[in-house]
């Protein structure tokens, strides 16, 4: 079940993977480690290393913890899902130029595998390693936060692309887009989580935080004026038979 994203990343004998093999599978994990992720540096890697150690587990579960996977060490073949999507995110965005540039071959479906419809979304294969990996560089290039299920993620992607893309969202950053700017690798997130991918989302939302406060602070101070505006010239309303403020 894992093959095509094994054989992406260039794992040796991707066919042959067995996830239950206890052995195979703590190989898999510092392999992953030592060529794809590299989270750690290499002489951190010890723990991950020694496999026949008996506190080999609590080095996964720490491991998995500081990646910020959502899974536990348990829910073994979610992890191994988990970690090959994470890989491949971020081979993708170390050869990000290469793929561009590339021009991948698409395996068609035979028409006798396909629906006739008069709608092309009617047609797609949402599980297709080509379709996944278009989720994957959408959300690398939108910055959203990694999820095990592709859909999840391209449910993500699709409010997203709603909230900045609509009518109203655009004639906002239009206006918005007269002020001050600031670069978001110029932004100070103020800690570190370890995760370049967690981070960048953390600073988004940092700013949208910000600029929601400061879009407050500035109806609290219209208010203000307001109220102090009517307060300092009450009017006398004669047709109300009452003082107006």
């Amino acid at each position: 079940m894992f093959r095509r994203k094994l054989s992406a990343l260039g794992y040796q004998q991707p066919s042959s993977f067995n996830a239950e093999d206890e052995k195979e599978f703590r190989n898999f994990i510092i392999w992953m480690e030592d060529q794809k992720i590299r989270h750690y540096k290499i002489e951190d890697r010890a723990a991950l290393r020694n496999i026949k150690s008996s506190d080999w587990s609590k080095a996964h579960e720490n491991y998995l913890k500081e990646l910020n996977c959502p899974y536990q060490q348990s829910e073994r073949s979610s992890v191994i899902e988990w970690l090959l999507g994470y890989a491949i995110r971020l081979e993708y965005g170390d050869h990000v130029e290469e793929y561009k540039a590339a021009d991948p071959s698409k395996v068609a479906m035979s028409q006798s595998d396909r629906v006739p419809s008069a709608n092309p979304i009617d047609n797609l294969d949402f599980n297709d390693a080509d379709f996944k990996a278009g989720i994957t560089s959408l959300s690398m290039i939108l910055q959203i936060p990694p999820h095990a299920d592709h859909l999840e993620q391209l449910k993500a992607i699709c409010m997203v692309v709603r909230d900045r893309l609509s009518q109203e969202a655009l004639k906002k950053f239009s206006a918005d887009s007269q002020g001050e700017q600031l670069p978001l690798d110029q932004t100070d997130l103020g800690f570190d989580t370890g995760d370049y991918i967690i981070n960048e989302a953390a600073k988004i939302l940092r700013l949208i935080h910000i600029k929601n406060l400061r879009d407050l602070q500035t109806r609290i101070n219209a208010a203000i004026v307001g109220v102090q505006a009517l307060i300092a010239n009450p009017k006398t309303d004669s047709r109300l038979g009452k003082v107006g403020f």
